[in-house]
């Protein structure tokens, strides 16, 4: 997530960012943002983006402590990729869909509720986790993994990501 370009999305428009929780800000089971992601969310801030957090984690206290030391209004669970919390998102921004990236891990959920709404979005390397059934089952397709061998804050994908 950190080697997203500000100035490019600003160049497309872009005023608004919907973020997914799990495994795309922090890891499932994690307890801390990587300093490059707090930095980057930090910059976008301060470049006059809006944010907001759509999880569908099952901890709501999780998704509401994220939220509060973040400064970022959340709604959970949000369902996706059901278009009602993408919608209630896009309103108390005051954006249009146009005027907003969804930044996700998941193709099933992330990608296709920012698709439904008319969203741009961004699909970011899943970050490690205990993988559940339907990842396992439908692998690649869900998710792009992180890649093996690098420390969670070590990796830079625009240099280091092997395609395969």
């Amino acid at each position: 997530m950190a080697c997203i370009n500000l100035d490019l999305l600003k160049i497309a428009g872009i005023q608004g960012v919907i973020l997914d929780l799990d495994n795309t800000i922090v890891s499932e089971n994690d307890r801390y943002l990587s300093p490059e992601g707090e930095a980057w969310i930090k910059k976008a801030k301060l470049a006059g983006f809006k944010f907001f957090i759509l999880s569908n984690g099952k901890r709501r206290y999780r998704v509401k402590a994220w939220s509060e030391r973040l400064d970022i209004p959340a709604i959970n669970p949000a369902r996706k990729p059901f278009p009602f919390a993408f919608r209630k998102a896009l309103a108390q921004m005051q954006l249009t869909p146009k005027q907003v990236v969804v930044i996700g891990d998941s193709r099933h959920t992330d990608i296709l509720g920012a698709w439904v709404v008319g969203c741009s979005s961004i699909q970011v390397a899943t970050l490690p986790h205990p993988f559940r059934w339907w990842e396992r089952l439908f692998g690649k397709y869900v998710q792009t993994p992180y890649p093996a061998g690098y420390d969670l804050w070590d990796f830079d994908p625009l240099n280091d990501y092997e395609q395969g």
